[in-house]
C-alpha cells in the first residue's frame, strides 16, 4: 500500500498544474481516492467538493513564513489554496478547482508540492 501511495506522490511532485476554465467534470470519487493515497496527511472534506490539511506549527512567524512558500508554489503553478491561520498557530489549506466546482488533478499536484514544503511544528 505504501508503495503505491510513493508511486501516485512522485507522478505528482513531477507534473505542473494545468489552467482549468471549466467544462469538464471534477474527478471521480475512484480517481479521488487513488490520488488521497499519493498526499498523505490530506482529506476529503464533508461535501467531498475539496481536500484539506491541518497543522499546528511552532508560532506565528512560522506560520506566515510557511503561507509565503506555499504562496511562491501555489503562484508558479497558477492553482491558488484557501490558506487559514487560527490561534496564531493553527494552520489550515483547503483546495478545490473552483471552475469546476469540485476537485481537479491540480489540487493534488499542489497538495503534493505542499507536503515537500518543510515547517517546524509545536512540539
Amino acid at each position: 500500500m505504501a508503495d503505491v501511495g510513493n508511486a501516485v506522490t512522485q507522478e505528482l511532485l513531477e507534473k505542473k498544474c494545468v489552467p482549468c476554465e471549466g467544462g469538464v467534470q471534477p474527478l471521480a470519487a475512484d480517481a479521488i481516492q487513488k490520488l488521497l493515497k499519493g498526499t498523505p496527511g490530506w482529506s476529503l472534506t464533508a461535501d467531498g467538493k475539496a481536500i484539506r490539511r491541518q497543522w499546528k506549527v511552532k508560532d506565528f512567524l512560522t506560520a506566515l513564513d510557511f503561507f509565503q512558500r506555499i504562496g511562491a508554489i501555489a503562484e508558479a503553478e497558477d492553482h491558488h489554496p484557501d490558506l487559514h491561520l487560527t490561534g496564531y498557530r493553527q494552520v489550515a489549506i483547503e483546495m478545490t478547482t473552483h471552475a469546476l466546482g469540485g476537485l481537479s488533478e491540480n489540487d493534488f499536484i499542489l497538495a503534493a508540492k505542499i507536503n515537500a514544503v518543510p515547517v517546524e511544528l509545536k512540539g
